[in-house]
């Protein structure tokens, strides 16, 4: 059953629409966007997709066909931040973000579904706050831009839901394009569409979901996010951003902390990798951008320590099968892992990193292509 067809089921009227929006998958600059750094991320085929219609009665009904359980209802003027951790937290959260930024919205009947794989590190939360906020800028004629539709479904996250993301995953979802990765300055949210067609240049990057369970609101990213902030400190400057790569050394020296230390030296050489990775695609080289994957991934398991057994695993099994690069995605513990291949080797690579697995005695990862996909949209 479809979302619109199960909206009428629900609330007994047809919606006023329906929207999507994607998950995404990072391919360079991790844990850089809370530091006002560069990121590069691109939207998956994978959509959350909502009907929805307006109320004027201040209920606000929310229903997941992914999820079992009843509608849950709330009242728009009663919304408490950090009140409720599941998942209808997200979309009552962008309504709260929506009201809190001075805008009228009377309540509304939400029906959700979801192919965004949720603990994957793809992005599913951002996916069900930007489609909510989509539609109710739409419903409501409210006329934001996608720019500031990712800061309001940030807030959502971060002071209502309470994970301490930075705005990366949600500038993703509402504002890729089919066929491009997105350089994301997140000092001043300017956006650069770099064309990334894979597909002629003989090319595929694969998507590795370890199926291991990663959660963000455990603490331990928000570990990372302070002892970012505390490096920033000690060297004087807002954010790391302001570290110039070619100063990190003389930086580092200046650190007492080893933990502080690591983790400076992995932000900073991560904005330097999305820079490095930009150029050479506006250079029409790939193939190139590999090597920068894989050293990627050895600072976050190094350096940031976020990286888990089958998530190494599954970058070494393919850069041993012929890889052109490997590095984990996301916020870490678990998750997904990218992989740049040739079109040709799909298959015997996907096939080396699975008979890793097995010998491991790992659960079997859910490999399959990243193909850059549209932004959030109305398709209906």
């Amino acid at each position: 059953m479809g979302v619109r067809e199960g909206f009428e089921e629900l609330y007994g009227a047809a919606p006023e629409g329906v929207w999507a929006a994607p998950g995404r998958v990072n391919l360079i600059g991790e844990y850089t966007d809370f530091n006002e750094g560069f990121v590069m991320p691109l939207a998956l085929p994978h959509t959350a997709v909502a009907a929805v219609s307006r109320r004027s009665d201040g209920v606000l009904r929310l229903h997941s066909a992914d999820i079992d359980g009843p509608v849950v209802e709330l009242r728009v003027d009663e919304l408490v931040p950090r009140s409720d951790t599941g998942w209808a937290a997200y979309p009552a959260g962008v309504v709260w973000a929506l009201r809190e930024a001075g805008h009228v919205i009377g309540g509304a009947d939400i029906h959700l579904a979801s192919t965004v794989p949720t603990g994957a590190g793809l992005s599913s939360s951002a996916a069900l706050e930007v489609v909510t906020a989509l539609a109710l800028d739409d419903l409501y004629e409210l006329g934001l831009t996608r720019p500031e539709l990712a800061r309001l479904a940030q807030r959502a996250e971060n002071d209502f839901v309470g994970v301490p993301c930075g705005v990366m995953d949600q500038t993703a979802s509402a504002c890729c394009t089919e066929g491009h990765a997105l350089h994301l300055d997140c000092r001043d949210l300017s956006i650069r569409q770099v064309p990334f067609d894979l597909a002629s240049q003989g090319l595929e990057l694969l998507v590795v979901d370890t199926r291991v369970k990663h959660a963000l609101g455990d603490g331990a990213y928000a570990e990372r996010r302070a002892g970012c902030e505390e490096g920033a400190r000690q060297l004087g400057v807002s954010h790391l951003r302001d570290v110039a790569y070619e100063d990190l050394d003389a930086a580092l020296a200046r650190l007492s902390d080893e933990r502080v230390r690591r983790y400076v030296r992995h932000v900073v050489s991560d904005d330097h990798r999305v820079e490095r990775v930009i150029t050479l695609l506006d250079a029409g080289d790939v193939r190139a951008i590999g090597p920068v994957l894989t050293d990627g991934h050895a600072s976050l398991r190094d350096d940031l320590r976020i990286s888990c057994p089958e998530l190494d695993l599954a970058v070494s099994a393919a850069d041993s099968a012929g890889a052109l690069g490997a590095r984990m995605t996301g916020g870490g513990f678990g998750g997904s892992a990218v992989v740049l291949v040739e079109s040709t080797d799909v298959d015997s690579i996907s096939k080396a990193i699975a008979e890793a697995f097995t010998s491991a005695g790992f659960t079997a990862p859910r490999i399959f292509p990243a193909v850059p996909a549209a932004g959030a949209r109305r398709i209906g």
